[in-house]
């Protein structure tokens, strides 16, 4: 008698593995990528854990498992409460404790705030000690001071739960153009007389958009998203095995449908990610393959695990 196969939920894909995908290989790990100057290490596979790090910003996205990196990483960015993103927050937490860090800053939707420090609670209650952190709940459109001269700022997603992703701008001082040139001396004593000569100049730097449908492209409020320098944006489906509708089903993106916007992206550079289980590396270099030059040129992908 066949035996029935049942579907994965909306939003998960880790039941694919046992109907569908191949056993993967154990492969040599890619480490870290040079993108756009910045070093980005990490790994996403759907259903099974995202976790994307960028050392020289101090913060990492995501937390389904806590690779090393992570750890000393002082801010996080949760995008939503599905287990393969945030399921090693407490880790993450209790093992900087065990090393002697401060405490760190975690970022987490609004709507699920109430949800973490109660699982905090457990934990405590659990393990018996402290999990020391700053919470801060953001809702879409909040911006929060990282400090030396980072922002954040949280925009909307498009999942199966609540959902959002996070904008991290670089924040500087630019000399008004009516001050540009005055002799040094004469721009300290116009400041020194109360005189305003700086204008607050912000750049988006790195957008992360967690699991998502392809919604957030469109969205009039997510323009900073598409202006960033590098768009981190999930990739569940690459291929034509997998339909535009299947993605969507899922609260998930497919590559095709960010090909077919690709003229609205403005980052210089494309970090594609969360991958189903279902494809291998060569999967995945095959469909960015198959993309037009003048898009694959700006595409990365994370393909650690794969």
């Amino acid at each position: 008698m066949a035996k029935s196969v049942k579907s994965a939920p909306p939003g998960d894909e880790s039941s694919e593995t046992s109907t569908s995908a191949p056993a993967r290989p154990t492969r040599p790990t890619q480490r870290r990528l040079k993108i756009e100057g910045y070093d980005v290490e990490g790994i996403s596979v759907a259903g099974d854990e995202t976790c994307v790090i960028f050392p020289a910003l101090n913060l990492a996205f995501d937390i389904g498992r806590c690779p090393p990196l992570a750890v000393s990483q002082d801010h996080l960015f949760v995008s939503h409460a599905h287990a393969d993103h945030i399921g090693d927050l407490h880790k993450y937490v209790g093992k900087r404790r065990k090393k002697g860090m401060r405490p760190p800053t975690v970022f987490v939707p609004a709507s699920i705030a109430d949800l973490v420090r109660m699982l905090f609670d457990v934990h405590r209650a659990m393990d018996q000690s402290g999990f020391e952190h700053k919470l801060v709940p953001l809702e879409v459109g909040e911006e929060y001071e990282l400090g030396k001269g980072l922002r954040v700022r949280a925009f909307k997603t498009y999942h199966v739960v609540p959902s959002q992703g996070y904008v991290i701008y670089k924040v500087k001082q630019k000399l008004k153009d009516e001050y540009a040139g005055l002799p040094g001396k004469e721009l300290s004593s116009l400041r020194k007389s109360g005189v305003e000569l700086t204008n607050t100049v912000s750049t988006p730097e790195i957008a992360f958009t967690g699991d998502t449908m392809s919604d957030f492209i469109l969205d009039p409020d997510n323009a900073d998203v598409l202006k960033a320098k590098i768009l981190v944006v999930e990739s569940t489906y690459i291929d034509d095995k997998k339909s535009i509708e299947d993605a969507r089903k899922r609260g998930h993106t497919h590559l095709s449908e960010i090909a077919s916007v690709s003229d609205k992206l403005e980052n210089k550079a494309i970090l594609l990610n969360h991958f189903s289980n279902r494809y291998t590396a060569e999967d995945i270099d095959a469909a960015i393959n198959r993309l037009p030059t003048h898009f694959r040129r700006r595409v990365y992908a994370l393909k650690e695990g794969f």
